[in-house]
This record gives C-alpha cells, sequence and structure tokens, in this order.
C-alpha cells in the first residue's frame, strides 16, 4: 500500500502521541508496529529517533495496549472528530 505524504505526517504525529497505541495506527493505516518504527526511523533525525523508542518502551508510553489501563477502552480522544476510511478532518 502505498501512503501520501499526508498519512506519513499522521502517522509520526500519531507514533509520538503516548496514548495512541499501535493497534489504532494498524487499523487506520493497516501498518504494524515493526513498519511503524521502520517509517520512524527512515523519517527522524537519529537522536529523534532514539528518543522515541525511549519513551515508547518506558512506563509514561501506552503505545502497547497490554501496558495501558483497562480503564482505557478507545484510542481516541473523546473530542476528536470522528475518523473513517482513512479519512481524517483537519482543520
Amino acid at each position: 500500500m502505498e501512503l501520501s505524504e499526508r498519512d506519513h505526517d499522521r502517522i509520526i504525529g500519531m507514533a509520538w502521541e503516548d496514548r495512541t497505541p499501535f493497534a489504532a495506527i494498524a487499523f487506520q493505516f493497516g501498518l504494524k508496529e515493526k513498519d511503524v518504527i521502520k517509517l520512524m526511523r527512515k523519517t527522524l533525525k537519529p537522536s529523534s529517533f532514539k528518543l522515541w523508542r525511549k519513551r515508547v518502551n518506558s512506563g509514561v508510553s501506552q503505545k502497547h495496549l497490554k501496558k495501558r489501563s483497562v480503564e482505557i477502552k478507545r484510542f481516541k480522544c473523546s473530542r476528536q472528530q470522528v475518523i473513517s476510511n482513512n479519512k481524517i478532518s483537519k482543520r
């Protein structure tokens, strides 16, 4: 699947967000965690990539569903507009 530049930007943004799990990226864009890591490694500066990986693997990030609190039942903000068919509403 070919992703647009806009899709790449959105995936990178979602990857940086602590509360957005890899499952949400997979659901919306069809990329597995390893594919997101490859994209981040290719796109970010080496120092930024290292910071991101450190954060993802820390206790702060909830990127992995197993690390998430059981109280979190959704992967999008309640104030976020509906996302469907990979179409994202932006201002």
